[in-house]
């Protein structure tokens, strides 16, 4: 069995749109996606149509979880700063009343059995919805982590680093971001995760996605031009 593991879409459609074509040919019965999948580009809708028209099983993460409080009349404190705060406003403002109802109904995590595997969809980390793994963490934390789940398999996303890291008998596995991979390099980035009779085996894949699309629709909405230029260089922040 063949399962596409996404997160961090970041509301950047023309990135998933790739990704789906990328993972084609591995034939995947399934699709599982760990949360922020909205916010920064400006695709809310096509990006939300598409994981209910695949049926993927979803998390939200901590750039939906303020977008929800939104879509229920609360704000937030952070971020403050002008620039960031409107692409989450323009993104709750745009959705449709499907897609509004399919975010509120999403969980923070979400415990699944695929074949003979448990497998955890967390958006930071089993133990905290924000905490950061990355490829450099100790394997001491992992080895913490191990100890807190039942599950043969941990999916996170949130800190956009692609890693498969094994400890304490567990797999952990963050297919970096679909929509916003911050190393210098646009690409977009997703797993396949295979499970065969109780083996567990993970590729990290990337895939180049049209990022001038994303540009130009940042500039019709008439959003920051600084994030145009973070996606067309990789980065999380433009000096």
């Amino acid at each position: 069995m063949n399962i596409l593991v996404i997160s961090d879409i970041h509301g950047n459609y023309p990135a998933l749109a790739a990704v789906s074509q990328a993972a084609a040919p591995f034939d995947c019965a399934h699709i599982l996606n760990c949360g922020d999948s909205l916010v920064y580009a400006p695709f809310p809708n096509e990006t939300l149509d598409w994981l209910r028209r695949h049926q993927a099983f979803s998390i939200r993460g901590n750039t939906d979880d303020r977008v929800i409080k939104l879509l229920k009349g609360k704000s937030f404190k952070k971020p403050s700063k002008p620039e960031k705060r409107i692409m989450y406003t323009r993104t709750a403002a745009a959705l449709t009343a499907e897609n509004q109802s399919y975010l509120l109904e999403l969980k923070k995590k979400k415990i699944l059995r695929l074949g003979q595997a448990f497998i955890g969809l967390f958006h930071g980390s089993p133990a905290d919805h924000e905490e950061f793994l990355s490829a450099d963490t100790p394997d001491k934390r992992f080895k913490e982590l191990a100890r807190e789940t039942s599950c043969e398999v941990v999916l996170t996303g949130h800190s956009h680093s692609p890693y498969h890291r094994r400890a304490g008998g567990v797999h952990f596995i963050n297919p970096g971001s679909v929509g916003r991979m911050m190393d210098g390099r646009p690409d977009a980035s997703f797993a396949i995760l295979r499970l065969d009779n109780g083996r567990i085996e993970v590729d990290l894949h990337r895939c180049p996605y049209d990022v001038e699309a994303v540009v130009r629709a940042i500039c019709d909405h008439q959003l920051p031009p600084i994030y145009g230029e973070m996606f067309r260089t990789g980065s999380k922040r433009v000096e």
